[in-house]
């Protein structure tokens, strides 16, 4: 959950009219390659997800199972070492998936699940508005855990007394012990583990601030990442333990960082909370016509004006927006006889929000279309545009502000 981008100046430019929404659904860090969806959660791959997979089939077929199920062969090793990691991540799915069902009955929309080289998010589209929903959200993905771990510990015992094959024994037994970890890995009290989210729901009830929460909760979960990167470096040096030494070095960073990133967004979104898009925006965009020469665009507004990019109107009425990014894409040689209209972003491609939209939602909105603008209209009256550098002058001087009290 977490993202950003950039642009030049307070730009005039971009269209007008409330219909209109970004294309795709799987934006931000860890967005990935999109393999399907459950229960209308789509489900995406991080490319780093591909060596960790790889990894743990490596280790599962050469190391574990060798060791605790003597006499298979090479090819029986190695399909048990890949159902083995199969079932782990399908098990780190369901984890996410508990958090990401439990979040929309709560009445948080779900961007989707991604399973990266660390793990599995689920990302939502906010954080949850009461320390009650943050609790359950929380605390469903390890119950989810403990269930598995339980139903695989459960196969092992009933595969044991009824003679089933030490191969399917092993490999349930082994998927019911990293279950196990995985419950009581999360349930530490560092944010943005599941512990230290459910650490924050009681803080945020006990103090009555979300901030405070989770400012304690995220600082405990920087000082486990340092903690984690220390064990690492010890393992490292003094154990020579290298690939379990380098492996909670690489946690303990991606834990503080997601911590650090965590806080950070919360600032954010305070400082942002009383901010709608009629506020931020820069008012009434000078628009371009969409009949007019690429030439003149380019020599009468992108030479003569501060702005990257311009509405398209007609009569008034949006049609879409020109950047100079596009006209930049298309060779000069193929200007002759073209128009704005020939080169612009249709209205359905963009983003338009009314004025009274909050500034949280304007940038979800922004980042899932990946674009750094939004038009403000209402009734097909184009109102202002947003840019990133707005929103960056916003931010400024409500920093300044909280500065000075502070």
């Amino acid at each position: 959950m977490s993202q950003s981008s950039q642009t030049v100046r307070p730009d005039p430019g971009s269209r007008s009219r409330p219909p209109a929404r970004g294309r795709r659904t799987s934006t931000g860090v860890f967005a990935g390659i999109r393999v399907g969806s459950i229960g209308g959660v789509e489900i995406s791959l991080d490319y780093s997800w591909f060596i960790i997979f790889f990894l743990i089939l490596g280790t599962f077929a050469g190391v574990v199972f060798p060791a605790q199920a003597p006499g298979v062969d090479r090819f029986g090793y190695l399909l048990m070492g890949f159902i083995g990691a199969a079932l782990f991540f399908i098990s780190l799915l369901l984890h996410e998936l508990a958090h990401a069902f439990m979040a929309i009955r709560r009445g948080i929309g779900v961007e989707g699940i991604t399973l990266f080289i660390f793990g599995g998010m689920a990302r939502t589209e906010r954080d949850a508005s009461t320390p009650g929903d943050e609790f359950i959200i929380a605390v469903v993905g390890p119950l989810a855990s403990l269930a598995l771990a339980a139903l695989f510990y459960g196969i092992a015992w009933a595969g044991s007394a009824g003679g089933a094959p030490l191969a399917v024994t092993v490999v349930a037994e082994y998927l019911g012990f990293l279950n196990l970890l995985l419950v009581i890995f999360n349930m530490l009290p560092g944010f943005p583990l599941d512990g230290g989210r459910i650490l924050r729901a009681g803080l945020w009830k006990a103090t009555g601030s979300m901030r405070k929460g989770t400012g304690i909760a995220t600082g405990i979960g920087r000082g486990l990442g340092w903690g984690l990167i220390g064990l690492g470096l010890f393992s490292l040096l003094v154990g020579g333990a290298l690939i379990g030494g380098l492996w909670l070095v690489f946690i303990g960073w991606f834990l503080g960082h997601a911590a650090r990133a965590s806080y950070q967004q919360v600032l954010l979104q305070e400082m942002l909370a009383p901010l709608t898009a009629g506020r931020t925006m820069t008012p009434n965009p000078e628009t371009v016509p969409p009949d007019l020469p690429l030439e003149e665009l380019v020599q009468s507004y992108f030479l003569q004006r501060p702005f990257n990019s311009f509405p398209v109107t007609e009569d008034g009425v949006p049609l879409g927006m020109v950047t100079l990014g596009q006209i930049k894409a298309m060779p000069r040689s193929e200007w002759a006889g073209k128009v704005t209209a020939d080169v612009m972003t249709p209205m359905e491609r963009v983003v338009v929000v009314d004025p009274d939209t909050p500034m949280i939602d304007v940038i979800r909105k922004m980042q899932r279309a990946e674009v750094r603008r939004a038009l403000v209209a209402r009734d097909w009256e184009l109102l202002g545009i947003i840019s990133n550098t707005d929103l960056a002058r916003w931010i400024e001087r409500m920093t300044l502000v909280e500065e000075d009290r502070a």
